[in-house]
């Protein structure tokens, strides 16, 4: 049998909740085995980020080619990449080695507001990222800013900047709303040309840490499990759902904390 295999580039988060180790426990709790390219290592936890050094590009590339020569890796998700160099390496490696599914999370900002992408970068990330994405799924911060415009606020806006997005060169969009002002948590999905929204109640809870990760990994599982897209990404929804709603049985940090990546499990175990 062939072994689901996902790879996750991305950057750190030492506390766990967020970054590529968050896409591990993720990839782990889908049935898909995780492997890593790191981008950054990051000095952050639940109240922040006090510190972040970016690997140098050459040494990025040649962990993505140390993968792809090695593993059959059946889908890719990218997560922080930091500067415009170190985009321009892992997009030039993942146009030689032409994985079949890449999932791209635009991680540009922090949960706890610390800027995670150069301002001089977001040029590169849409230039010469985002035509190669199978999907993308940007939170409404991120859209906007990839957009160049103000504050997503309703769901006619977001359908507008879904199908703005796509004209970027992506495939498909997954324009995730938890920014919106409402009692409901709605994602825009944007596939074969249509609009489908996924909605699910707001859970009433300060741990959201690494909720973006987590859910593009958890589509990145998906695929490499060989779920077609909409089944890969209603799945990562209800899985994203179940871990917010887990999360304030996990005791950890300070902060914000991480969401339960491994609800269910635990608790099947205990």
């Amino acid at each position: 049998m062939k072994t689901p295999i996902a790879l996750s580039i991305a950057g750190s988060d030492p506390t766990g909740g967020a970054g590529f180790q968050a896409d591990l426990k993720t990839f782990s709790a889908l049935g898909a085995y995780g492997c890593t390219v790191i981008t950054a290592v990051i000095a952050q936890n639940t109240q922040g980020v006090s510190a972040i050094a970016g690997v140098e590009p050459s040494m990025v590339r040649a962990q993505l080619d140390a993968v792809f020569e090695d593993l059959e890796v059946d889908a890719v998700k990218v997560g922080m990449l930091g500067t415009a160099p170190v985009i321009e390496a892992v997009a030039d490696g993942l146009a030689h080695w032409r994985p079949r599914w890449i999932v791209v999370d635009p991680v540009m900002v922090a949960k706890s507001g610390d800027r995670l992408l150069a301002a001089e970068a977001a040029e590169a990330l849409r230039e010469r990222l985002l035509p190669l994405a199978s999907i993308i799924t940007p939170n409404l911060p991120e859209a906007a800013d990839l957009l160049a415009v103000e504050m997503l606020r309703s769901r006619s806006e977001m359908a507008n900047a879904a199908a703005r997005l796509q004209a970027l060169g992506p495939a498909n969009v997954l324009l995730k709303g938890g920014h919106l002002e409402s009692d409901e948590s709605p994602d825009l999905f944007l596939h074969g040309g249509e609009v489908h929204w996924l909605e699910s109640p707001r859970t009433a809870t300060r741990n959201t840490h690494g909720t973006g990760c987590t859910l593009s990994a958890a589509i990145c599982a998906g695929l490499a499990r060989r779920h077609p897209l909409p089944q890969a990404v209603a799945e990562a929804k209800a899985y994203i759902a179940g871990a917010i709603a887990a999360a304030d049985h996990l005791a950890v940090g300070r902060g914000r904390g991480p969401v339960h990546h491994f609800a269910g499990i635990w608790e099947e175990h205990a």
